[in-house]
């Protein structure tokens, strides 16, 4: 990647060089240049061919390489103790091989999310990527073991998504599992703070997985408070009043965000494409994640771990 990134800059470095050329005049014509409208018109489309590609710079191979550290703050109304002042670290759509998506960005995913001293840390799914045309394998242990590393008082949980079930979700789930990440699938976790406690229930996936949320909560008492976490948003229309917070992943965003035109393409509902959605008293949080399917781009919608604070 680091070669493509050095002739992408060699192009634009090109392109600047004859634009410089264009504007100065030709000694060997005569009266010095070209006629006005040939010259202007040579410009123009030197100009755009920049811009072009300096934008598929951006979005093949710079963006799709950042990792920012987003922090958001979330106001549940019935204000549990439990989960006052709570910080949790979402993490969403490693696709651990996809492009720039290497052991050594595992491990600065850790790292980073490590030093903003979370309470707690949710995984939403989307650990691997689907054999593709721009993605490399990465085996379900190597992607756990370099995962390893992260650490949270009140643990480290996660959610299967579909890619992770589409390649094979019981080989990620024990790899998780065998390094002491969590995996909730159709389960709830109770989670002890501030002398009380909450409650933690992994959804299992809409795409791939059979729903059972009701079943999934009915061991939680009625007033415990509950956050639900899911990899694919479009279950929120179907999570009962009674969870205050879901959060969820899958959509990246759409990868694309265009001025004007918006996120073109999304694999979900598009009222649910990112950020933050609310639902009568209940409201979730969709995170664009971090890796990239199908196509290896990004604009607009940089790869983010969000740091989400609950409110006292």
């Amino acid at each position: 990647m680091s070669f493509l990134f050095v002739l992408a800059v060699a192009v634009v470095l090109a392109l600047l060089l004859f634009l410089y050329q264009l504007s100065r005049p030709d000694s060997s014509r005569p009266h010095g240049k070209l006629p006005a409208w040939k010259r202007n018109l040579r410009i123009a489309f030197a100009g755009v061919l920049l811009v072009i590609i300096a934008l598929g710079v951006w979005a093949f191979i710079i963006e799709p390489n950042r990792l920012i550290m987003r922090h958001e703050a979330v106001q549940i109304d019935s204000r549990p103790e439990a989960l006052a002042g709570l910080r949790i670290a979402v993490i969403a759509d490693i696709h651990a091989g996809s492009p720039f998506i290497n052991e050594q960005k595992l491990q600065r995913i850790v790292a980073l999310t490590n030093d903003q001293k979370p309470d707690l840390i949710v995984i939403l799914g989307d650990f691997v990527v689907r054999t593709s045309w721009h993605g490399t394998h990465m085996e379900p242990e190597v992607i756990a073991q370099n995962l390893k590393g992260l650490q949270a008082p009140l643990g480290v949980f996660a959610v299967l998504g579909n890619h992770d079930w589409w390649e094979d979700g019981r080989r990620m789930w024990s790899a998780l599992e065998s390094a002491g990440i969590r995996v909730l699938e159709n389960d709830v976790a109770r989670v002890e703070r501030n002398g009380s406690a909450f409650w933690l229930a992994g959804l299992g996936d809409f795409w791939t997985r059979p729903q059972r949320i009701h079943q999934t909560l009915a061991p939680i008492p009625e007033g415990q408070p509950i956050i639900a976490l899911t990899h694919n948003p479009d279950i929120f229309s179907s999570v009962p009043a009674r969870v205050p917070l879901t959060l969820a992943g899958h959509t990246h965003g759409g990868q694309v965000n265009f001025p004007i035109l918006g996120r073109i393409v999304l694999p979900s509902d598009h009222r649910y494409a990112a950020g933050f959605i609310r639902e009568g008293s209940h409201q979730l949080f969709v995170t664009t994640g971090i890796g990239t399917s199908i196509f290896p781009v990004r604009f607009r919608v940089p790869p983010e771990i969000v740091i989400l604070t609950i409110n006292p």
